[in-house]
């Protein structure tokens, strides 16, 4: 039987790790096989994260990993933050999400915009007891995301916020929302200013939560803002800047999208390869069949490629380097990969593969989301031809 065949777990690219992340890493992975694998399967039928779990999370350091130390994080890095989403995503997509929009959308805006006034109140609450939400989108602004219409106007000390948003991730869980509206829509991008809204704030309701296709346990829902009052004081940037907000962290985001994707295919691959050496046909395990073989090897190829264009963005963004590019064409790979390679595991599975009683259908459905959100894979492939043909 080929060595990979023997393999119960996607090859870790362990030259691109130091002893500390690596030791990180194998913790992050425990806790997901022992906390979050048992709830997986219950909270994707009942669409509901478990509170507890998210309790968890936070003790555990996993939602303040970059927050410095000074405001009660754990003073990480980026790098760190993408391999606790991968390992996470692993085992459960909800869950890598869960920790995904908190560290690399929530708390990243507030690390790079937030005065220190802003930070002293927001982040200890972030890394201790707080859920974000990253409030972008609208039904009529997806990946034209500028033609958002929600309105921000200024009256005395507040700012008085009307309109919906929609497909929110985290929006029941959250109590803080990175939320953009426009000061001036004749104005288009250069009207756009990004708030930070408490949940608690008068005018402010979380809408219909969304029956989804996958990543059933992570809410995604409509915001409602009617007269809204936000504090001047919470305007997170300039006035007007809220564009480039949007797309600086969004461009993080989509590292921390496709360490989702990787970890969702690294999921299914596993359970392939654990069935293919337990199913037998014509006498014999199928993954003696040269057949299957291929599929696993391939499989674990494009895993590889994945992963390892995932540590390489997440590495040039620590760096300092330039890593727009790389971050679309890794949100891109990872998403496809995600998708072929749990499609290929449901195939191992035969007819067993289709049905809920075998884990691997869910893996499939939560891949498909790699390609929609936080830009869909067609503004990947726009931003990158841009750059490599030399645009801006």
């Amino acid at each position: 039987m080929p060595e990979i065949m023997l393999q119960t777990t996607a090859p870790a690219p362990l030259t691109t790790l130091t002893e500390d992340e690596v030791l990180f890493r194998d913790n992050i992975h425990q806790f997901a096989e022992e906390k979050v694998r048992p709830l997986s399967k219950e909270m994707d039928e009942k669409g509901v994260f478990d509170k507890d779990l998210i309790h968890e999370f936070f003790q555990l350091g996993l939602m303040g990993i970059e927050i410095p130390e000074q405001y009660g994080g754990g003073g990480g890095k980026f790098f760190e933050a993408i391999l606790a989403v991968e390992e996470l995503s692993r085992v459960d997509a909800s869950a890598g999400v869960v920790v995904d929009v908190q560290n690399t959308l929530v708390n990243n805006a507030l690390l790079r915009w937030a005065t220190e006034e802003q930070k002293k109140r927001y982040l200890p609450r972030m890394a201790a007891e707080t859920c974000g939400a990253y409030a972008l989108s609208e039904a009529g602004s997806g990946s034209d995301a500028f033609a958002l219409q929600t309105k921000a106007e200024l009256k005395g000390s507040d700012y008085v916020l009307n309109g919906r948003k929609l497909w929110i991730t985290n929006g029941k869980e959250a109590g803080i929302f990175i939320l953009f509206a426009t000061i001036d829509p004749s104005a288009g991008y250069k009207g756009i200013t990004a708030f930070i809204v408490e949940k608690e704030f008068p005018g402010f309701t979380v809408g219909k939560k969304e029956d989804k296709l996958g990543i059933r346990a992570s809410s995604t829902c409509e915001l409602i803002l009617e007269d809204c009052r936000v504090p001047k004081n919470n305007v997170l940037g300039e006035v007007g800047k809220g564009y480039k907000i949007a797309i600086e962290t969004l461009n993080e985001g989509r590292i921390g999208i496709g360490a989702q994707m990787a970890g969702v295919a690294r999921g299914a691959w596993e359970y392939a390869c654990k069935y293919a050496q337990e199913r037998k046909q014509f006498g014999k395990p199928i993954a003696d069949f040269q057949g299957i073989q291929f599929q696993i090897a391939q499989m674990a190829t494009e895993i590889e490629a994945a992963r390892l264009m995932v540590y390489n963005s997440a590495r040039m963004k620590d760096a300092g380097i330039p890593f727009v590019k790389e971050a679309a064409m890794t949100k891109l790979f990872c998403s496809q990969v995600a998708e072929r390679v749990t499609s290929l595991a449901i195939e191992v599975y035969g007819g067993y593969g289709f049905t809920k009683d075998y884990p691997v259908e869910k893996y499939w459905r939560d891949s498909k989301i790699g390609k929609i959100y936080e830009g869909t894979s067609n503004m990947q492939l726009a931003t990158i031809a841009k750059l490599v043909l030399g645009g801006k």
